[in-house]
């Protein structure tokens, strides 16, 4: 700190820290991350094993492994969507016009309340 004056800036996240981190594929990324984090609460909260998970979604325990510990390059939105139904939860998506507002369009992915995943 050169004369007391820090260098240092603050940059206002996007909302999407892979975006913020210039990563290819942003948005399927934190959709991912999403999904996962609302998989391993249901898990957690319904008290399952890594091998009872495993068998109700229909894959091994490495690979809930895998999940649990946000490895995602192995799994699609789509399989991750199909593992939420198999958890007995809906996934819905809606389609809509973005606001004159924003820029760009993007892809959000929102969680009901989780504290019923029992």
């Amino acid at each position: 700190m050169a004369n007391g004056r820090n260098s240092e800036s603050v940059v206002r996240s996007s909302g999407n820290v892979f975006a913020d981190l210039g990563l290819r594929d942003a948005d399927e990324k934190q959709t991912k991350v999403r999904f996962a984090v609302a998989i391993q609460q249901i898990i957690q909260a319904r008290r399952l094993s890594q091998t009872a998970a495993a068998r109700l979604l229909g894959i091994n325990q490495p690979k809930i492994s895998a999940l649990v510990n946000y490895r995602l390059d192995g799994f699609s939105v789509e399989r991750l969507m199909h593992f939420l139904n198999a958890l007995d939860r809906d996934v819905e998506i809606v389609i809509r016009k973005k606001p004159r507002s924003r820029k760009a369009a993007r892809i959000v992915v929102t969680e009901a309340q989780l504290s019923s995943a029992v």
